[in-house]
């Protein structure tokens, strides 16, 4: 396995050269990709050049993304099977990487599984921005794939190269991150994690060229995006071959085993919670006769329990959630109720009340959502606090 470091670097002075040359002393081949920096160290060209490693150049500052694919094209046109990725600020431990290359060697052979560093926040001067980035970032790689990753924004990650290769991103800064391991997991590539050791400077000395405004939401429009090609009807891309057998029991020839699996899929009190406000919402909304094949599809797409979904859907039959929505969205368009509410006038005539349903539903579909959604998580939460206690 021909395994080597790349490491994206923007305005680190004081860091790349010492994380470099502790790469250098562990693999063979380090490949630093300069995202067009205007802080360098001196005479910097030449102690990579002495220390046999290679320096990539951007000409533009083009990203974090951007430089991770420039380092891993170039390692894939020289045959290399993996790339561990780590930042130039000193933030990930360069001791760690024997771990990534033990651990490639004896389950990376196929080129199939992608290798992330679990950073340990309970070491000082963690940021609180990146602990609740990070569990907003795991919840969300959850829905979109089903795939528990404890770190999704590491950045000290081994990827497989030619999988790699095959896939297309939309993203090139640092949410990069996340779309990568998604689209990823939509392909096919396994999940090893390990974990790493991580330096935070204190907030006097801390360098992050993360824009809390602007990363932030480019990493809501990246997620909004990928659930929504997620629900779309066409698989994702594959990058490795498929398994074998697929990774739940046949419901035909073991009808006990795969209800037990259902009952178990993606059965976390967020993820429950979450089955529970997006099966509200559906079922909330005048999908006349289609609610339940609407819901059952959704909770496919995104791995939801489909369970917990179809079973609070009851919860919002007729006739009176849809009395509601018509009340509310009655008095929406005419600043008065319909007091005339009769089965001639909400059931004989649904056809006239369409609209008026529409409206009502588009305010009390998102609130039962976040009512049910939040019990839910209530409900759940103390049930597992019960179970690990006994």
């Amino acid at each position: 396995m021909l395994i080597a470091a790349v490491i994206p670097l923007y305005n680190n002075p004081g860091t790349i050269l010492e994380v470099a040359l502790a790469c250098r002393k562990r693999l063979a081949k380090v490949v630093v990709v300069d995202d067009a920096s205007t802080l360098l160290p001196p005479d910097f060209e030449n102690t990579l050049a002495d220390n046999d490693i290679t320096l990539l150049r951007h000409a533009q500052n083009q990203g974090y993304g951007a430089a991770i694919m420039t380092g891993l094209v170039e390692l894939s046109r020289q045959g290399f099977d993996y790339a561990i990725t780590l930042d130039a600020d000193a933030q990930h431990s360069p001791d760690d990487l024997p771990a990534f290359t033990e651990a490639i060697a004896k389950e990376g052979t196929a080129k199939d599984t992608i290798f992330v560093g679990v950073r340990d926040f309970t070491v000082p001067n963690v940021p609180d921005s990146s602990k609740f980035g990070r569990s907003f970032s795991n919840f969300w790689v959850k829905l979109e794939t089903g795939v528990a990753c404890e770190d999704t924004q590491s950045g000290y990650r081994a990827y497989p190269i030619p999988p790699m290769m095959k896939m297309s991103c939309i993203s090139s800064r640092y949410t990069f991150a996340v779309e990568s391991l998604v689209r990823a997991f939509w392909g096919g590539v396994q999940l090893r994690e390990l974990p790493i050791h991580v330096t935070y400077q204190t907030r006097d000395k801390y360098v992050s060229h993360f824009r809390p405004f602007v990363d932030n939401f480019r990493f809501s429009m990246l997620h909004t995006w990928l659930v929504t090609r997620r629900l779309l009807p066409w698989p994702a891309k594959r990058l490795v071959p498929k398994p074998a057998t697929p990774p739940y029991p046949n419901p035909f020839r073991h009808p006990i085993q795969f209800l037990r699996y259902l009952l178990k899929e993606n059965a976390s009190p967020q993820l429950l919670a979450t089955s529970a406000a997006v099966s509200t919402f559906l079922a909330v909304l005048p999908l006349l006769s289609c609610h339940t094949l609407v819901i059952l599809y959704v909770c496919v797409c995104l791995r939801l329990n489909k369970v917990m979904a179809l079973a609070i859907q009851n919860l919002y039959m007729p006739p009176v959630t849809p009395f509601l929505c018509i009340e509310l969205g009655y008095f929406m368009r005419n600043g008065r109720f319909l007091r005339e509410a009769s089965m001639q006038t909400i059931v004989h005539d649904i056809h006239l009340r369409l609209l008026d349903w529409l409206l009502g539903s588009l305010i009390i579909a998102p609130l039962f959502a976040i009512i049910a959604g939040a019990a839910t998580y209530l409900i759940a939460s103390r049930l597992q606090r019960n179970l690990t206690t006994q």
